[in-house]
């Protein structure tokens, strides 16, 4: 199973950018598709984007399409989402999660990370 943490949260003016990176461990991380998801407070759980196993497919919600860019460096075993134009509504605690192929859900989440857009 892969272990994943995220980093590069933090407070960012209104139309801002940030750059969120998801590390993982393991040896069988080029197995598993990744995807970001996003909790603001009192809110359920959003799927943000995600990014096949190879990297040649990702995928977005439509609130951060033209806005997110979702990418994977299999050798270093890293996943990143860079965020750009942010809005207030981006405030969050940003999440990567891995998932198999032949998996339904995604199986493996990190810590979290807090994004916090001011206006």
């Amino acid at each position: 199973q892969v272990q994943l943490l995220e980093s590069g949260g933090g407070l960012v003016q209104t139309g801002g950018s940030l750059r969120l990176s998801c590390a993982a461990s393991g040896r069988t991380f080029s197995s598993y598709a990744i995807g970001w998801f996003r909790q603001a407070p009192v809110k359920k759980r959003e799927f943000v984007a995600a990014v096949s196993r190879s990297g040649d497919s990702t995928y977005y919600a439509d609130s951060v399409k033209g806005r997110f860019t979702i990418s994977r460096d299999n050798a270093k075993k890293m996943v990143y989402l860079q965020m750009n134009s942010l809005k207030a509504e981006d405030t969050a605690v940003y999440y990567c999660a891995a998932r198999r192929v032949t998996s339904a859900a995604f199986e493996s989440w990190g810590q979290g990370t807090q994004v916090t857009v001011s206006s």
